[in-house]
């Protein structure tokens, strides 16, 4: 399957989308920590998902499209500002 090369200005977005993923990420893990919510139903229910999704959320290393959407929305219900 031939890669098609990535215009510098979407190489651009996907680095200030995996960067702001991973700041989310960050703030999401320390709140969770904060509360004292540390097992994978915990963090499922405080993050109102279900438990696999939440953790490959929050652990995914990978850019995919559309995180940011979601931790934005997870970091909003969690009540922090983004």
């Amino acid at each position: 399957m031939p890669t098609t090369k990535l215009t510098p200005d979407e190489q651009r977005r996907r680095r200030e989308d995996r960067l702001a993923s991973i700041r989310l990420r960050m703030a999401i893990g320390q709140e969770l920590d904060t509360r004292g919510i540390t097992t994978p139903v915990e963090i499922g229910k405080a993050l109102e998902m279900p438990v696999a999704e939440a953790h490959t959320l929050l652990t995914r290393r990978h850019w995919r499209e559309g995180d940011v959407a979601l931790l934005e929305a997870v970091a909003a219900r969690l009540g922090l500002s983004v």
